[in-house]
């Protein structure tokens, strides 16, 4: 029988199993979030499987190098076309007393095991360009040498199965220093030089918002990015603590459809701020990307 001690222990107990679940369990879990799209300029013929990491925030001992490599052994096994590192490898919260950072070199080495036909891809976040990242300076010098190109405000073209499409690399849009962000989607886009679809990797999702004012990112059927952490804490019955965004939980977490074009957020690998999550697990995002027709049958 549940009587009123039991009942009285169990609300007490409540914050603590809260907060070591959060702390002990929820951050060391991985799961794969998996969306299938059907962007209606994708040309019939090309399916593309697109694995995301995000949001590392490489850290001692929450993300430690043998787990970045963990993950990256994880992501191949799905079998993904193209790999693309949306930002946010650069850890700056505290230590805590107990953690220590990992550094860029240490971060590049662990995923320089990931493998895909169509390559690995990555783009700066906030953090990179924070000080601990030395303006981002670490992440350009040592994801290259391990083989992982940076894209900043830089179009790609790529091919499959005799179809074509562009991926481009947004340069970040925090304002930080200085108050001017280092995006130029409008350059960004001028490289694009035939009518193949886009896919845009950034790593703030306000940049979505953006499009519907630039006649020529109508190309751009996808845009994948992090940085929300989908709040990384989401309270039951509430959803997300807070989200880093002008537009507030528009953009939180998720797939998002808007003037045709979609958007995926993913939540992210590692935390900032405080060593917990809670609703929002860390995951691998798979993106299957179809044409209309091919999705239909």
């Amino acid at each position: 029988m549940f009587s009123r001690r039991n009942f009285l222990s169990a609300f007490f107990s409540t914050p603590f199993l809260f907060g070591g679940y959060a702390f002990a369990v929820e951050p060391q879990r991985l799961v794969v979030t998996s969306y299938r799209i059907s962007p209606g300029s994708w040309p019939g013929g090309l399916r593309l499987r697109i694995a995301v990491l995000s949001d590392l925030h490489a850290m001692n001992p929450w993300m430690s190098q043998a787990h970045i490599a963990r993950i990256a052994a994880a992501t191949n096994a799905l079998k993904p076309d193209i790999i693309l590192l949306a930002g946010d490898y650069v850890a700056s919260m505290p230590p805590y007393g107990v953690g220590s950072y990992v550094s860029m070199e240490d971060c590049a080495e662990a995923l320089s095991i990931l493998v895909a036909p169509l390559g690995v891809h990555a783009v700066l976040g906030n953090h990179d360009l924070g000080r601990r990242g030395n303006w981002g300076e670490s992440v350009r010098r040592a994801f290259p040498a391990r083989g992982i190109p940076v894209m900043e405000n830089r179009a790609l073209r790529l091919e499959k199965g005799g179809s074509s499409f562009w991926l481009l690399g947004l340069g970040d849009q925090w304002r930080g220093r200085g108050g001017i962000g280092l995006d130029d989607l409008p350059a960004t886009l001028a490289q694009v030089r035939d009518d193949g679809p886009a896919i845009l990797l950034a790593h703030e999702p306000d940049i979505f918002a953006e499009l519907r004012r630039l006649d020529h990112a109508r190309r751009i059927a996808l845009a994948v990015c992090g940085h929300t952490h989908g709040g990384q804490v989401s309270i039951p019955f509430y959803g997300p603590r807070s989200i880093p965004s002008r537009y507030g939980r528009r953009y939180a977490y998720g797939l998002v459809v808007e003037d045709g074009r979609h958007l995926v957020i993913s939540a992210g690998l590692g935390m900032t701020g405080i060593p917990v999550r809670f609703g929002v697990p860390p995951e691998i995002v798979l993106i299957t990307v179809d044409s209309p027709e091919a999705a239909a049958a």
